[in-house]
């Protein structure tokens, strides 16, 4: 098996069809299998699907029993996956399936391990590409990621890297941050980015600033170290004004910013608390409610 092409599907109904029926068309001649990852979806997409994965040869449903988010979806694609390559592809139209031999080719021909698509003009949401580049900014200075290199969530994985990062088996999956620990043999190459077909993009301010949250505390120790060197600093500070202080009492202001940021500082912590605790408690990456495929 060459390509395995994995779509984390969430409300899509309308477009899931004709996106499969694109992929065969578009990589007529390949060999490739397609993994639908249904992602607790609220609409009649797992129905779509099953109708789907029952009808075609090489077109595998794994429903999930809940929304845990696209990048949980991805993992659970990357552990049924069996090609030489996985690419990850959104279910919305916005990445035409034409586009994906370029990555491969990309691939074949420099010899990377992973090949992430860009855009000469994005048609996201201003919101959209707001939070893309805040998170990209994340990504550079947390994760030292390359700084021309855009984090797109089409791009193509080799096998053996797909099985690396699948050995993650937290509740907090960042396929990118998982990407760029395991490998620095990265290309890029341009694609199209086309607009939506239907329906509005599910990736809202909550889903965003879940992912900022995710790069920030859990594939990085450096919020930790900025809270440490901000206290040295207080604490200098403190020791440089202990003279002033004596005579002149602190403002409301000077107090205020300095339990702020004790709060700042504890919240940042108790993140990286909170979090560890979920995983250790178990908290599943993902649940598999039911398999589909033709025997």
């Amino acid at each position: 098996m060459l390509l395995s092409i994995i779509i984390p599907v969430y409300n899509s109904e309308k477009t899931i069809g004709g996106l499969v029926s694109h992929l065969f068309e578009e990589l007529r001649g390949t060999e490739f299998e397609v993994i639908l990852v249904n992602d607790g979806s609220h609409d009649a997409s797992e129905a779509v699907c099953e109708e789907l994965a029952g009808r075609l040869s090489g077109v595998t449903l794994v429903s999930l029993r809940k929304n845990f988010g696209e990048f949980n979806a991805v993992m659970c694609g990357l552990n049924h996956a069996v090609g030489a390559y996985s690419v990850m592809i959104d279910d919305d139209f916005q990445n035409p399936p034409s586009e994906i031999l370029k990555l491969l080719q990309n691939a074949q021909r420099g010899g990377f391990d992973v090949v992430y698509s860009y855009y000469a003009r994005k048609q996201h949401s201003l919101l959209r590409n707001a939070g893309s580049w805040l998170v990209n900014w994340l990504a550079t200075w947390l994760l030292n990621k390359p700084r021309g290199l855009y984090l797109s969530s089409f791009k193509l994985i080799k096998y053996d890297v797909a099985q690396e990062i699948i050995k993650y088996s937290g509740p907090f999956p960042y396929i990118d941050a998982l990407v760029l620990r395991t490998t620095s043999h990265i290309g890029r190459v341009e694609v199209q980015h086309a607009k939506r077909t239907d329906g509005r993009s599910n990736y809202g301010p909550k889903k965003l600033i879940s992912l900022f949250l995710t790069t920030v505390f859990c594939y990085s120790v450096k919020p930790l170290r900025l809270v440490l060197i901000v206290g040295f600093g207080l604490f200098a500070a403190g020791l440089g004004g202990l003279f002033c202080f004596a005579t002149q009492p602190p403002t409301l202001p000077q107090c205020l910013l300095l339990a702020g940021l004790q709060f700042l500082g504890l919240g940042i912590v108790g993140e990286y608390v909170g979090r560890l605790f979920l995983q250790q408690s178990g908290l599943p990456q993902y649940v598999i409610k039911k398999i589909v495929k033709r025997p």
